[in-house]
């Protein structure tokens, strides 16, 4: 079996004006690069989860945004400007829950803004009044810096994430994840998986369990295959067997991904993270979620503020199947993720340490110390 860490998960193709990608959607039976040229193809493969994860999201947007810019006509900031949000817009429309990816591209439009000595003001219009002579070419160079400089933060990230979790395991430990938050929703080591990665490389004697993740089953596609293929020990199991596994001693902490966080610590993960967490709190094992600070959005107080998408109803009545089994006109209910509270988290896993309650001061401290370097 080829290891799926010798693939990259999304790389610019800068010659060819492309993004390449794994097409996630044919994963585990077909491992297949695709090139995303166009701003219908960036959108298309974000909502249709050809690439996902909140970190590679994030990464393609950069990509992503920088190519739609690249090739611009605008012959002033106001033009420049206007097609520069036009774009960025119609990019964040595609998944509303994941906030690394509106975090891309706003970072790569205040990095723009810096570069031109462009002030943005509070009712979201810009002053030019100090701003340099237009340079088109010299803001598109520094868009491809920027998108580059948001890959190689993204694997620095996930290997300190997976330093700080390493520190959370013991050899001979038993892991539970789901979803995946594995090299694939990253560009390496992924967040989650980070911590298992390195304990593996280290040689420590663990076995991890993989939730399948039902209904788009990204842990028995995905994160089975990745950790399986990198020859970490790796059991599959159906989301609802968790709890009995949990019963039986089996499992010694859980290490999960998020999309978002919220500033008293809520995490946003994929469907069946909370029922996760509510069972590991019955059997006392520590919940832990590996989140990168771009994924902690401080503007959203609450997990109850968070936006969770509605997926269409044939992911869970006929996905996977060789016939439908749900009979034809029943409701569906399928959001893509829920909102695990605080009080269930044993510890925020972060590239600067673990944050420990209470969340809504420790995920405060963090960001003021950021702000201070």
């Amino acid at each position: 079996m080829s290891n799926i860490l010798d693939y990259e998960t999304v790389a610019l193709v800068d010659d060819d004006d492309a993004i390449e990608i794994i097409d996630q959607t044919l994963l585990p039976g077909k491992t297949e690069m695709i090139r995303l040229h166009t701003a219908q193809e960036i959108w298309d493969a974000i909502y249709l989860l050809q690439v996902r994860g909140a970190p590679a999201i994030g990464v393609t947007a950069g990509f992503g945004i920088y190519l739609l810019m690249k090739h611009s006509k605008a012959e002033n900031y106001n033009e420049f400007i206007g097609e520069l949000k036009e774009k960025s817009d119609y990019l964040n429309s595609s998944r509303p829950t994941a906030v690394n990816l509106s975090w891309a591209l706003k970072r790569m439009q205040n990095h723009i803004f810096e570069f031109c000595n462009i002030k943005a003001l509070e009712d979201g219009s810009v002053c030019l009044d100090s701003a340099k002579e237009y340079d088109l070419k010299g803001m598109i160079c520094e868009m491809r810096d920027e998108s580059e400089r948001i890959k190689a933060e993204d694997i620095d990230v996930c290997r300190r994430i997976g330093e700080y979790g390493l520190t959370l395991i013991k050899d001979g430990y038993g892991l539970l994840t789901h979803c995946n938050a594995g090299q694939l929703a990253t560009c390496k080591y992924g967040t989650a998986t980070a911590p298992m990665y390195l304990a593996h490389e280290k040689g420590m004697n663990i076995k991890v369990y993989c939730d399948e993740t039902r209904p788009l089953l990204q842990g028995a596609r995905l994160t089975a295959y990745e950790l399986h293929s990198a020859g970490i020990d790796t059991t599959l199991l159906c989301d609802n067997m968790s709890a009995s596994l949990m019963k039986s001693g089996a499992i010694n902490a859980i290490f999960v991904g998020c999309d978002r966080v919220a500033a008293n610590g809520d995490a946003a993960n994929k469907i069946g993270t909370s029922v996760v967490a509510t069972v590991a709190k019955r059997y006392n094992i520590p919940f832990y979620v590996c989140a990168p600070t771009s994924t902690i959005d401080i503007n959203t107080p609450t997990g109850e503020e968070i936006n969770i998408e509605q997926r269409k109803p044939e992911e869970v009545t006929e996905m996977w199947y060789k016939e439908r089994m749900a009979p034809e006109g029943i409701k569906v209910y399928n959001p893509a993720f829920d909102v695990t509270d605080n009080e269930l988290i044993a510890g925020i896993v972060t590239e600067y340490g673990v944050l420990g309650a209470p969340y809504k001061e420790a995920i405060a401290d963090l960001f003021n110390k950021i702000q201070k370097k």
